[in-house]
């Protein structure tokens, strides 16, 4: 049987399932934490934003394309994504970036295999990242889905 996107309605913080699970979301390359999402996360949990801030500090493979795990809970773990530059449109359209969010959909889905878990996310890179679910959901469906992992993406009531 082939997987698919498991498509629910609540929070994304709070994920609905067994086992070991990552919630995934969409970072900035400018070290900005403080709109959109990561409000959520921050408010149940200090370590993502001081570990993507120290991370952004340190420079070590602070780019596109890369993805730092922070474990905030014994079976959860939040996956900071770098894939959005800026934090502004500008005059290269929205400031995600299809291509980070396809090679840290990857390096994600290797992490989850290894680990046994589950991912889960908003609609990621589609609020204050601008870009479309039409463009994210098959890079999803190319890495994570094609490989086996359990997604589930919560639309917040």
């Amino acid at each position: 049987m082939v997987n698919k996107i498991n498509y629910l309605k609540g929070d994304a913080t709070a994920p609905s399932a067994e086992g070991i699970k990552i919630i995934a979301h969409i970072c900035n390359d400018i070290g900005g934490w403080g709109r959109g999402f990561v409000l959520a996360i921050s408010k149940r949990w200090k370590e993502p934003e001081e570990q993507y801030r120290q991370w952004y500090r340190g420079k070590e493979d602070f780019r596109l394309g890369e993805v730092r795990l922070v474990q905030v809970e014994s079976h959860l773990y939040v996956a900071n994504m770098i894939a959005q530059r800026d934090v502004i449109s500008g005059s290269e359209g929205p400031p995600i970036r299809y291509e980070a969010v396809g090679a840290c959909l990857h390096t994600l889905a290797g992490q989850a295999i290894e680990m046994n878990a589950s991912v889960h996310m908003p609609r990621i890179g589609c609020g204050l990242a601008g870009g479309t679910w039409d463009k994210i959901e098959p890079l999803i469906n190319d890495t994570l889905i094609k490989k086996g992992v359990d997604v589930f993406v919560y639309d917040f009531e």
